[in-house]
């Protein structure tokens, strides 16, 4: 099976895990296209830079606000636009209210706005064209209007701003998935309910641009198994609105429940709300003890320089099926429920995936006396059983659940770029053995080539199968 594994040893923030993956095999290219799918008006830019930190090659990224939506830069020197010129992101989400109004302190591993801007490390370039060994300007815009000033964006917001993009339904729901560990805990830290917690707009557009992009990579990377290992937080003190507060921020401990970690390595914040989240969402097993052949290596930069190299390293790599734990593996919990209110499964669905569940699904059943119910079934790794169960006893009317153990067996799938008269698809090819079984065009390609040129998608789906037909044929006799 193949396998990504975190070393975080420096600790992970949005973009410096979108950084790592990028080092590691992700295109460059296709992570611009499919972020520019969220549609956010302009607001930000992305720049993808190969760099260096303590002698590592690596890659920085920068999400830099744009326009109206730049926030003046502060007496200090940074820029509030949260442009990620700093060692992490920095945990803005866990003061809502009033993110802005604290004041930044670089004893938290903040720096000048100008200071990632090394001779060695970027070159704008402002054409089509681009290079890994380069950097990647990249403004994403619209023609819709957008209003000046800045609003708070609550959850809801951020769910319909995914869900009104072009990105496929899998990297919408992984994407909100993560997002809904950062509100959940923030909710807990502030005492609110979770529709009460707001993201300030100019914090929800690099966190947007992490999370998205962070489900973007792992979806292209398809991969069977993520591992980490144990997550170094850092220490020392951050200032906020409210004072001081310790390292790790409230809501990156609330995040890391139940996740081993480490502190103290360096007097700074090392692990923020958003990679904290990614870890949460994403992870199966926690290891300090990898077991797999590795294949590729990815670093992602942080800003500050450190007395330790300030990267995320990422590994890919193979697994023997055999190697996998028996106890680590995938669980699937069900339950019949025939009392309970049909309006509460949306609300428990995302309560689940929020706590760790891989996949929630639901099946309408007969149960005795010819009433109508569901069973609801969870699959969840080992980990974070604990939690989904207490989601499934304390918010359905469920008394018990089944517990069993599950495997699975999947083919190796590759994804092309295929060129028709309407445009450009994704094709996902599947291979059993090493041979090509079959293959399918990306839906959500289809759908808005289908919208774009004006024709039934039936005729899109149509024109790619003969075209891809023939590709086939004149590179393999058979499929």
């Amino acid at each position: 099976m193949n396998i990504l594994y975190y070393d975080c040893f420096a600790g992970i923030s949005g973009d410096m895990n979108l950084g790592a993956l990028l080092d590691a095999g992700v295109d460059a290219d296709y992570f611009l296209r499919e972020i520019a799918k969220l549609n956010l008006n302009g607001e930000f830019e992305v720049t993808i830079a190969k760099a260096l930190k303590k002698g590592i090659s690596g890659i920085k990224v920068n999400v830099r606000l744009t326009g109206d939506h730049l926030v003046p830069q502060q007496g200090s020197g940074h820029t509030h636009g949260h442009e990620h010129n700093h060692e992490h992101e920095h945990s803005h989400e866990y003061e809502h209210e009033h993110v802005y109004g604290h004041e930044h302190n670089h004893a938290h591993g903040h720096e000048p706005v100008h200071a990632h801007n090394h001779a060695h490390e970027q070159t704008q370039i402002q054409g089509q064209n681009h290079h890994h060994e380069q950097g990647y300007p990249h403004k994403h815009d619209s023609n819709r209007d957008h209003p000046h000033g800045h609003h708070h964006r609550n959850i809801g917001d951020i769910e319909r701003i995914i869900g009104a993009s072009l990105l496929p339904d899998r990297v919408k729901e992984l994407s909100m998935k993560i997002f809904m560990q950062v509100a959940l805990a923030e909710a807990k830290v502030h005492g609110k309910p979770l529709e009460e917690v707001h993201f300030h707009e100019v914090g929800a557009v690099d966190s947007i641009v992490d999370i998205v992009g962070a489900a973007i990579c792992l979806d292209y990377l398809q991969v069977d198994k993520i591992l980490a290992s144990p997550v170094q937080v850092g220490g020392g003190f951050v200032r906020c609105a409210h004072g001081l507060i310790p390292v790790p921020a409230p809501a990156t401990v609330e995040i890391l429940k139940g996740i081993p970690v480490k502190a103290g390595l360096v007097p700074f914040e090392t692990t923020t709300p958003t990679g904290a989240a990614i870890l949460a969402a994403v992870v199966d097993e926690f290891t300090d003890k990898p077991d797999f052949v590795m294949e590729a290596v990815g670093y992602g930069l942080g800003n500050r320089d450190l007395e330790i190299p300030n990267v995320l390293r990422v590994y890919l790599g193979r697994m023997e099926e055999k190697k996998e734990s028996a106890a680590a593996g995938p669980i699937l919990l069900e339950t019949n429920i025939d009392d309970m209110n049909p309006e509460l499964y949306g609300y428990v669905e995302e309560q689940l995936f929020a706590h760790g569940a891989s996949d929630v699904f639901k099946t309408p059943i007969i149960m005795k006396k010819g009433r109508p119910a569901v069973k609801l079934s969870v699959l969840v790794g080992a980990k974070r059983e604990k939690d989904v169960l207490e989601v499934i006893f304390k918010e359905t009317t469920s008394l018990g659940v089944r517990k069993l153990p599950v495997g699975k067996a999947m083919l190796e799938r590759s994804f092309v770029k295929h060129s028709t008269r309407y445009g450009e698809v994704t094709i996902k090819n599947s291979y059993y053995e090493g041979k090509l079984v079959k293959y399918k065009p990306e839906y959500e390609d289809c759908k808005r080539l289908a919208l774009a040129n004006g024709v039934p998608i039936s005729k899109i789906y149509r024109e790619i199968y003969t075209g891809y037909e023939v590709k086939l044929n004149e590179s393999q006799p058979e499929i």
